[in-house]
């Protein structure tokens, strides 16, 4: 793919598109750690300088992407909830379901969870002032979105219900770090299957760790 110079704004947003779409493509091919600004360039059609002119570093292209994907999951959550949730049920059938529907949700998106992962020890070091800020920014709207469907589903967690939301998020990302584990160790539990309690499913880890802090936080009767 080649592109000529974008004049209009039409075609830079076009193009702001396009390193993110390709940006988006590379990541079901790889961790983040792998994904790099030549290949990104490479692959989209651009000179790295070229790229260089719509986002500041590798690091941009890849927070814009994670507020694009928590956008998206979010939208999904809410109908997940709506479907899943008893109204009417015990808070803590509710809490139940509550961490299963996260758990399940989120451990079927790996890619968005290894961008957790990747933004408090990567992706928010190589960024100006600005890009933090506006990132943040967007991030305290992406929580508060989330907040907002923890507590309409759940009310009784009250104020907890942010911190909930933010714990979730960072555990989702560190748990995504040993998944899928890499193939030496798929043969080292092959062929000492006592070592296979330490194979991580991301799905159980989310449950088992949503669950628990949904119990810790939730009021006592």
């Amino acid at each position: 793919m080649t592109f000529q110079r974008a004049r209009s704004e039409e075609q830079k947003e076009a193009r702001r598109r396009a390193i993110l779409d390709t940006t988006a493509a590379m990541l079901e091919e790889m961790p983040v750690a792998e994904v790099s600004l030549n290949e990104l360039s490479r692959r989209v059609g651009l000179a790295k300088s070229n790229v260089l002119r719509y986002f500041e570093s590798r690091e941009a292209v890849l927070l814009e992407l994670l507020d694009d994907f928590l956008g998206t999951w979010l939208a999904g959550l809410a109908e997940e909830l709506t479907a899943a949730i008893e109204p009417s049920a015990a808070p803590e059938t509710r809490a139940d379901q509550l961490a299963d529907i996260l758990s399940r949700s989120l451990g079927a998106r790996p890619v968005l969870c290894d961008l957790f992962g990747a933004q408090g020890g990567v992706l928010e070091r190589n960024i100006s002032v600005e890009v933090a800020k506006r990132h943040k920014r967007s991030s305290l709207a992406r929580l508060e979105t989330m907040t907002g469907l923890i507590r309409r589903h759940l009310p009784e967690l009250g104020d907890a219900a942010q911190q909930f939301c933010l714990t979730s998020l960072i555990t989702a990302g560190a748990l995504s770090s040993y998944v899928p584990a890499p193939p030496t160790l798929l043969a080292a539990y092959a062929e000492e299957p006592a070592l296979g309690v330490l194979n991580v499913d991301l799905q159980d880890a989310l449950q088992m760790a949503f669950t628990s802090a949904l119990v810790g936080v939730l009021p006592r009767a």
